[in-house]
């Protein structure tokens, strides 16, 4: 896995280049405001959408306060809203962000520069917590394991393959299944660049703790053993087409060099 340094302010989008930004969303009210005028702010022109998971709070009405487009998936889970946001939204650079306000919306810019640089389909915004608790406990070891488990099983060198802030290109975007229903989607696009030759790059970013009031919802041991069943399932699928009648059985064959 490659990784670069964070770069300062949004420059080389040329004319005519579509950024969209998603924001998935369950109960986010207290927060979406100040993620989409964030990324609004880092991205002059962009449209930002949010996917509004049939949260109970208002969040798609304050979300549609601070100028995004609302859509709606009633079907619970964030793999579902990123299928939603990626059946709905037609872009050429496409921007995933959770709606929580962990992340540093600022940064937004100099991730799609990035992209738009060339030899990337992926930009993923790495997390390096501003203080101790960040993370919920269990969270940083849990990130740790499961990236080690994907790294085994695919070859890779992903240090935060389970960031919810990523970049991606009209390519990756329009070749990607969305099989998943739940926080398992961002280890589905994972194993999709590396095994589909997307180059891929990580960028360190800082990631602040949510707000009073601010409630997560990853359940640790229950999404953590959904997610690694996920990886265990993608590396079972690559195995039956490598071995079918006339395919290479070797073990990085379609991976993409982005150790």
């Amino acid at each position: 896995m490659t990784t670069a340094a964070a770069r300062a302010p949004f420059a080389r989008r040329g004319a005519g280049v579509r950024v969209a930004v998603v924001v998935p969303c369950f109960d986010e009210a207290l927060t979406v405001g100040g993620v989409v005028d964030g990324v609004r702010a880092a991205l002059p022109g962009a449209q930002v959408h949010v996917v509004d998971n049939a949260s109970s709070d208002g969040t798609a009405a304050v979300a549609a306060a601070h100028g995004a487009v609302v859509h709606h998936e009633p079907r619970p889970g964030k793999g579902h809203a990123v299928r939603r946001a990626f059946e709905d939204v037609d872009a050429d650079v496409y921007v995933l962000i959770d709606g929580d306000g962990t992340y540093d919306a600022a940064a937004a810019g100099s991730l799609v520069d990035l992209l738009l640089a060339g030899g990337h389909d992926v930009v993923v915004g790495t997390r390096r917590p501003a203080s101790a608790t960040a993370h919920r406990p269990g969270h940083a070891a849990g990130n740790r394991a499961l990236n080690g488990l994907v790294n085994g099983l695919f070859g890779t060198g992903y240090t935060d393959m389970l960031s919810g802030y990523r970049v991606m290109s009209r390519a990756f975007v329009a070749s990607f299944p969305a099989r998943s229903a739940g926080f398992e989607v961002e280890t589905e696009m994972a194993v999709h660049a590396a095994v589909g030759g997307f180059g891929c790059v990580e960028v360190p970013l800082g990631f602040t703790e949510r707000p009073a009031g601010s409630v997560s919802k990853l359940r640790t041991v229950r999404d953590g053993l959904r997610i690694a069943a996920c990886a265990v399932r993608l590396r079972g699928s690559l195995l039956g087409a490598a071995t079918a009648p006339g395919r290479s059985t070797d073990r990085s064959a379609g991976r993409s060099p982005v150790r």
